[in-house]
């Protein structure tokens, strides 16, 4: 049986289709190219989830253990303390420990003394945790590399750091 969802000229099947809107509503211009910025953002951020669904299954990963994995490769050896995991991945203090404990006994993470503060710890990533980061990340870095050019990725990435600071600062 094929798909009965109709594809639209210039889109292939596996895009979204753009939101409806009314005939009568004219849009201006402004708005019409940030109507298709937020579309675009949101067609981006479905397929990261869906790579980063499948990249993590592939490792038998939970798309939620990946994450970590990726906040600690960026943490640059550095570590972090749970509490700080916890509050950039959302989690109760229960899931933050089992997350933990699941990562640890695989050998991707470890707990280290803090050396700044004797009652708590960091988390580090192992060499396999590493690997596994390194693995988890190419996908983009290729994708990336393929979408934008060279001379246009640094700017790229002050645009992601200030939206993503935009919205830090109204949430």
């Amino acid at each position: 049986m094929s798909d009965p969802t109709p594809v639209l000229p210039g889109r292939r099947a596996t895009e979204l289709p753009p939101a409806p809107a009314s005939p009568d509503v004219l849009v201006p211009a402004s708005d019409a190219e940030l109507d298709r910025l937020v579309d675009a953002f949101r067609r981006f951020q479905a397929r990261h989830t869906q790579a980063l669904d499948r990249a993590s299954a592939a490792r038998d990963l939970g798309p939620t253990d990946a994450r970590l994995v990726f906040h600690l490769a960026a943490a640059d050896g550095e570590g972090m303390t749970p509490k700080d995991a916890r509050a950039f991945l959302q989690l109760s203090t229960g899931a933050m420990t089992s997350l933990i404990d699941r990562l640890e006994q695989r050998g991707h993470l470890e707990r280290r003394p803090n050396p700044n503060d004797r009652r708590s710890i960091l988390l580090h990533l192992t060499p396999s945790g590493a690997g596994i980061a390194q693995e988890l990340s190419a996908p983009w870095r290729t994708a990336f590399a393929d979408a934008v050019a060279p001379a246009a990725r640094t700017a790229l990435a002050e645009v992601f750091e200030q939206v993503g600071d935009a919205l830090a600062h109204r949430a």
